[in-house]
């Protein structure tokens, strides 16, 4: 029979997985790693990458010119992640 400490426990096992699973914590995991890779593209740390900088972001070069709507030559973090939405 079943302790009550181990059905407790085993709801809270299975609480915490199903946090780890979830969109939202898949988001922010997708989140950060666009962060990461944005830094390491982003080669003068201005905060935006441009067309060549981008070549370091495939789906991101590929999509420029849609991502940079207002043709300024450049993308920011926020654009990327607005489009990743």
């Amino acid at each position: 029979m079943f302790s009550f400490r181990h059905v407790v426990l085993t709801a809270l096992s299975a609480l915490a997985l199903t946090a780890a699973f979830s969109p939202a914590a898949f988001a922010d995991d997708k989140g950060k790693e666009l962060e990461k890779r944005f830094a390491e593209a982003d080669k003068n740390k201005d905060g935006k990458l441009t067309a060549e900088e981008a070549k370091a972001m495939p789906r991101v070069s590929s999509n420029f010119s849609r991502i940079d709507k207002d043709k300024l030559g450049y993308v920011t973090l926020e654009q990327l992640k607005a489009m990743s939405k």
